[in-house]
């Protein structure tokens, strides 16, 4: 009998590959970064072939590690970056171009032109999602119209489209040998392509766009006892699974969160923040600048929805300290740098590398450094930016609470950047609510492998999920509400500093 569950977490920076018991527990595990391709200021891309040997490497090095063979797993899942996009030719499995990551902006006469003529006003009725630089339409689009033969290609029913979950189902499945194109209602809903209601591309979204409908894969349920076809011997894994789990790495998280109920929190700390909020079989619409969105849908089971408040630059902003100011050496010794002064000292940091995602939606902002005096030492800058972290994450914490009625209690966290303690403390600190950490804090992969492994019941409901959840650690909050209005007060000065400093037409 199989005793473990696998999950591929394709991520922004990294892949991995992690193997999880009945109980939730971790039993193995590996992970490889690749490269970041920035070929000019606001591009970023990826190599799809490098992450595919990447999961390729990390799948046979886990199960070597764990000394285990393909029998051994009931079931495989995958959680993905989102939006990320990528278009490749089914014929020969080449990209025609590297993906085009979430982050990148070169989009935005695309995102701002839907705005101009009331074409986005359609979009955030049928998508939930406001036009913006974030989302998979306008990258395929830039494709299409970008580089030579590819419209061509799509129009024969060639080039396909994909977000990284689809390019892993279909290599998995066979690639050029029959592999299944094939998505998730969760990664669908984050292209303005699908209608919200119907969970079906939506033929007028796609006008706007030009994108051919051949171009898309099959939209199924993120936990599909149905499956979405066999990990193939000789692949990776060596034998035959059933993959029957995908979600986008946000709502994988809220289902390692087992946030299953209507007005159950996560937020998630990686490249980016990510807050989502179970709003159940409600389509709330936002007033306030959050993202309606698809939260998980259970085989032929009603879709269960979230508000989300995304934000671009979180993680990557101490990547930026480490890897182009060379202030740190490593992750790590952002805390206890930051440790080394009491404050900031006055310095606030809007880290709008990629424009402002939630609750603002401005293309135009840039990243800013204020408040600096002769006085401020790199020690304030570090902490400057895990405040940056948790200032963001009460903007949409603020616009959550307005759209929904809902006040927090608690906040539920997860991702690599909640291992820092001083972040978390501050975090508490600013939102004045207590913040949870669960003791499997890569919830993530956690989340896709509960996807999969209740799909072939392997876990027989959501119930046994909750079972497994249990507290690491908890934050107090500690300041003032004087202390933290003001500090509030003073970040919401400095991303008006932000503003207007891009032109875009």
């Amino acid at each position: 009998m199989a005793d473990f569950v696998g999950a591929v977490d394709q991520g922004t920076t990294s892949t991995r590959f992690m193997i999880f018991d009945h109980g939730g527990n971790e039993v193995g595990r590996h992970q490889l970064e690749h490269e970041q391709i920035l070929p000019q200021a606001g591009w970023v891309e990826h190599n799809p072939i490098e992450i595919w040997d990447r999961t390729v490497s990390v799948i046979r090095t886990a199960m070597q590690k764990a000394n285990l063979q393909a029998s051994d797993l009931a079931a495989l899942g995958i959680t993905n970056q989102r939006e990320t996009t990528v278009v490749w030719d089914r014929r020969t499995g080449r990209p025609y171009y590297n993906a085009i990551v979430w982050q990148d902006t070169r989009t935005d006469r695309i995102a701002s032109a839907l705005d101009r003529d009331g074409r986005g006003d359609v979009i955030r009725r049928k998508a939930g999602l406001p036009p913006a630089t974030y989302f998979s339409g306008g990258k395929i689009q830039w494709i299409l119209e970008n580089v030579d033969g590819v419209r061509e290609a799509a129009e024969r029913g060639d080039a396909i489209f994909g977000n990284t979950d689809s390019w892993l189902l279909w290599n998995l499945t066979g690639g050029v040998d029959g592999g299944n194109h094939i998505t998730d209602v969760t990664n669908a809903s984050r292209t303005m392509l699908m209608d919200l209601e119907s969970l079906q591309w939506d033929d007028e979204l796609l006008s706007f766009f030009g994108i051919p409908r051949q171009m898309l894969p099959e939209i199924r349920p993120s936990s599909d006892p149905n499956t979405y076809g066999m990990a193939h011997a000789p692949g990776p894994l060596g034998g035959d699974v059933p993959l029957t789990g995908d979600l986008g790495d946000q709502q994988a998280a809220m289902f390692g969160q087992v946030c299953f109920a209507p007005g159950e929190a996560k937020n998630t700390y990686g490249t980016g923040n990510f807050m989502l909020l179970n709003t159940g079989t409600e389509l709330v619409r936002s007033n306030n600048g959050l993202l309606t969105t698809v939260c998980y849908k259970f085989g032929d089971s009603a879709p269960v929805y979230a508000l989300e408040g995304s934000i671009a630059v979180t993680g990557s902003a101490v990547q930026w300290l480490r890897d182009q100011l060379h202030v740190i050496n490593s992750a790590d010794e952002s805390e206890t740098l930051a440790r080394s002064v009491p404050d900031s000292g006055g310095v606030y940091f809007v880290p709008a590398f990629s424009g402002l995602f939630a609750p603002y939606w401005r293309s135009d902002a840039r990243g800013a450094i204020v408040g600096l005096s002769r006085f401020n030492t790199d020690a304030h800058l570090a902490r400057a930016t895990l405040e940056s972290i948790c200032y963001q994450s009460r903007d949409v914490v603020e616009a959550m609470e307005q759209d929904s009625g809902v006040r927090l209690d608690v906040l539920k966290v997860d991702g690599g950047i909640t291992i820092n303690n001083l972040c978390m403390q501050i975090q508490a600190d600013v939102l004045g609510v207590p913040v949870s950490r669960p003791v499997v804090a890569e919830t993530t992969a956690l989340g896709a492998a509960y996807a999969a492994g209740l799909a072939v019941g392997f876990w027989k409901n959501t119930d046994e999920l909750r079972e497994n959840w249990n507290e690491s650690q908890r934050w107090q909050p500690s300041w003032t509400d004087d202390q933290r209005e003001k500090g509030y007060g003073q970040w919401k000065k400095a991303v008006q500093r932000t503003l207007d400093w891009v032109d875009v037409d």
